[in-house]
């Protein structure tokens, strides 16, 4: 009897340590939110998706995960994407240095691409001294330095202790120059181009035409739902408005995950505010998810 329990033991001992081995193989993944600051790798894309990914050079650490050299990272529709990838058709290399933002999802990392670099662009060139041979004619040196050498009173320009005086004509420039003040964007002026799909594809404010550039949205009202394509989605409350429903396809990261749990606890699609940073692809308008609360009415306007 005694032997048959220690057999049982052994046996449950081998199991427990198969499992733990099998979870310590998962591929590590890094935290979302972590920043990329200029990593080097190789643009690659489109599968038959039309999805672009980003091979990584080198190793990436955020100190509880790692990524190894020549992993691939799905790159998310965004505006910069669709700079990458106009960059791409027009150029024989790949190779490209890159920011942006990691995200979580599923089990997946992605990557929110913010800027990037050619490699070629970032190649040192050499300096002007190293071009030339021996010292410069003296017509062209600076008065200042051809008094100085032939013993006049002007300080020498490479003292380190210089005062570098800035020209009377550029101090009276920067006096008149106006500072272009950022344009807010009044969400409840937004409009929209419905499509087919019933998905936005166009986004209008009074004054400019579109959003060229990333935008932040801030304190919305929305409900999560579906697309025809089973992609998620937010439909911004129209704030009592005669105007159409906007809806944002919503990027995969760890805000939207959780997102996603607290609806599927509910029998009824519920009303969140939202927050995150709006992006354009392909003419299409996405959301990349960074806060999301519950809103209770408390029976109010039958909420």
């Amino acid at each position: 009897m005694m032997k048959k329990k220690i057999i049982i033991v052994v046996a449950g001992l081998f199991i427990s340590v198969g499992a733990f081995g099998a979870r310590v193989a998962e591929p590590a993944l890094l935290q979302d939110g972590f920043i990329l600051r200029g990593i080097d790798g190789e643009v690659n894309g489109p599968d038959a998706n039309d999805r672009w990914f980003f091979r990584f050079n080198e190793d990436v650490n955020d100190d509880k995960g790692v990524v190894k050299a020549g992993t691939n990272l799905e790159l998310l529709p965004s505006t910069t994407l669709e700079k990458i990838t106009a960059d791409v058709n027009e150029r024989s290399s790949a190779g490209y240095r890159l920011w942006g933002r990691v995200t979580r999802y599923k089990g997946k990392n992605f990557i929110f691409p913010v800027y990037f670099l050619p490699q070629g662009s970032i190649q040192q060139q050499p300096s002007q001294a190293s071009q030339t041979q021996g010292p410069a004619p003296q017509e062209s040196r600076p008065a200042e330095i051809i008094s100085a050498k032939e013993g006049g009173s002007a300080q020498d320009i490479n003292e380190p202790n210089d005062v570098l005086n800035i020209p009377q004509e550029i101090v009276e420039k920067l006096r008149t120059r106006r500072i272009a003040q950022p344009v807010p964007v009044r969400p409840e002026k937004v409009s929209v181009v419905e499509q087919g799909s019933g998905v936005a594809e166009e986004l209008r404010t009074e004054k400019r035409p579109e959003f060229r550039q990333d935008a932040i949205l801030a304190d919305r009202t929305a409900l999560l739902v579906k697309q025809d394509n089973g992609g998620p989605a937010f439909v911004l409350d129209a704030l009592g408005l005669n105007a159409p429903q906007v809806s944002l396809r919503v990027l995969p990261c760890e805000a939207l995950e959780l997102t996603e749990q607290r609806q599927s606890a509910e029998p009824e699609t519920v009303p969140f505010k939202i927050a995150g940073i709006t992006t354009k692809y392909k003419g299409k308008y996405y959301l990349l998810l960074q806060k999301a609360t519950r809103v209770y009415s408390y029976g109010n306007f039958g909420g």
